[in-house]
Order: C-alpha cells, then structure tokens, then sequence
C-alpha cells in the first residue's frame, strides 16, 4: 500500500516531558541542577583518577571510561530540553533530530557493553586474584575499553542510514528528545527493517551483557561462599556493591523501553524510563562508586587540596 503523504518533515517538535506550560519552570531548575551535579561529579571522577597513580587500575580505568560516557549521555539530551524550555521554543531540525539520536545510541551502548565489561573485571579480581594482572593486561584493558566505542560507531550510523530511508508524516515527538521508537511511530513508510534491527541491536548490546553480568556474578557469590571468614565475605561482596547498584540502574530501565513488548509500553512510561538513563543514572554514578571508595575519596581530597593550594 502506498503512503497517503509522501512529503517528509524538515524539523520536528519535541513535546517535552510535560504539555503543561506550569510545570516547565520546575522541570528546568531539576534539570539543570541534575545536570550540573552530572558534570561536576562525573568530571571529577575522571580528574581524581587521571591524577592519582595509585588509582591507574583496570576497575578504574574502566571507571573512568563510564564516567566520561555517562557525561555525554547527559549532555546529548539535557542541555538541548533546557534550551527548548528556557526559550519556549519546541522545534528540532531533522538533521540535528537525527545526530542526537546517534550519539544517544552511541553513548547508550557504549555504557551497556562497558558494565558488562566491569563485570568481568570484578570476576576475574575475585575469582582469580593470583592470575588477574597477568588477565588484565594493559593490552586486553585497552581492547575491552577501546572495543565498545568502535562497536557503538557502527551500530549506530547503521541506525541513522536507516532512518533516513523514511518518510515522516507526523513532525510531533512526544518524548524531550530525539529517540528512535517514537520516531518510528511517526513514519508514514514501512518500518519493519529498522524494527527487526532494533530487536538485534537490543539483543546484541542489552541483552547479552546483561546475560554476562549474571553469569559472572552467579561465579562470583559460588567464589565468595567458599571465603571461610565472615569479613573476608563481606569485604568481596562490598567491592561488588557500587557495580550492581549502577547495573540495575541501567538494565532495569532500558530492558523495559527496547525488550518489551510494544504493547505494554506507552509515551509516559518510555519518558520515565528515558529520564533515569539519561539524567538520573549518569548523575547518580558518581556518588554510588565514591561514597563508600576510600581510594577514590583519598585522590578526590588531594586534588581539590592541590587546587586550593594553586590558587592561594
């Protein structure tokens, strides 16, 4: 069947979180105070552990990896809502529209794959901590933090030079930025390649970590059972709290957007979920891996002490 309009869009509206023109003073001072707090603190966790050589360890190699990802995430589609509030105006070009979904997928992945990849970290730290610096060589370090970005480059642009083979009839999102499901649901043409897509993309990089996560940690608690000590089992089980706290963060989310079905999802409920893995998550990552890390509070101090001292 052919379309009944042929004519694509050239920009398009971003609904926001809310219609209610009332709400939107509120919704810009949380968000900007949740931005601000996002990149101060994941900013500082890259300084803290750039700075100190005693922090120049695989876990928080890959801590700061996860952090500067958790920074772009936040700052792909924050700042652009608070833009659209503050100057009361909606609309999004179809360009701009289609690179802040890519570098939502990019960053989205890339996040995904690296908890998995932390996962895997603290698995061979405690289930094998006599080999585990010859496992985590700097070399395979650099290739499980390396291999996720070049992985989300492509999976990704296959995600655009797919969208851009359709045409939209609709131009309203209702959604504060631009995500692939509700702009699926725009389209006028048949879509059913980018859904297939999607279904392998979520499989490959939702997923599968996710299935990793759970087989490592089901190694992990059989490793920790056999410490005969009662500290010595909690001390392990304490190295893994920060790492499942971010995990259910992230997974419980994004498994019910991109693996459920389309039928029990709905605009309000694909928001919420958007606003925990693009704003909360990333702002709350800092403190889960911080508050209860001396290393991380040790070079923290040194560094806001050093940035004091230059400054006086």
């Amino acid at each position: 069947m052919e379309p009944r309009n042929q004519t694509s869009v050239s920009e398009f509206i971003l609904l926001g979180l809310s219609e209610k023109t009332e709400m939107e003073p509120l919704l810009f001072a949380l968000f900007l105070g949740m931005y601000v707090v996002t990149v101060m603190g994941n900013l500082l966790i890259i300084l803290a552990i750039s700075s100190d050589s005693h922090l120049h360890t695989p876990m928080y190699f890959f801590l700061a990896n996860l952090s500067l990802v958790d920074f772009g995430l936040a700052t792909n589609t924050v700042p652009k809502m608070l833009v659209n509030i503050h100057t009361k105006s909606k609309f999004i070009s179809y360009p701009c529209c289609l690179t802040q979904m890519y570098f939502f997928h990019f960053f989205g992945i890339v996040d995904s794959v690296l908890i998995a990849v932390m996962a895997y970290d603290r698995f061979v730290a405690i289930c094998h901590p006599l080999h585990y610096a010859t496992i985590m060589s700097p070399r395979l370090c650099g290739l499980l933090a390396g291999g996720p970005w070049v992985f989300s480059y492509f999976i990704s642009l296959t995600h655009i030079l797919l969208m851009v083979h359709l045409v939209f009839c609709g131009n309203k999102i209702p959604h504060y930025f631009c995500d692939l499901n509700p702009l699926l649901r725009l389209s006028c043409t048949d879509t059913t390649v980018n859904k297939i897509f999607v279904l392998i993309v979520a499989g490959m990089v939702i997923a599968t970590p996710f299935i990793c996560i759970l087989a490592s940690y089901a190694r992990i608690i059989v490793a920790i059972m056999q410490v005969p000590s009662a500290g010595g089992r909690k001390k392990a089980f304490s190295t893994c709290s920060s790492h499942l706290s971010v995990v259910a963060l992230f997974y419980g989310t994004t498994i019910g957007v991109y693996l459920c079905p389309s039928s029990v999802r709905t605009a309000v409920k694909e928001k919420a979920s958007a606003v925990m893995y693009t704003a909360v998550t990333p702002m709350l990552n800092p403190f889960i891996y911080s508050l209860r890390n001396r290393d991380i509070h040790g070079a923290l101090s040194k560094l806001i002490n050093r940035k004091i001292t230059s400054s006086s």
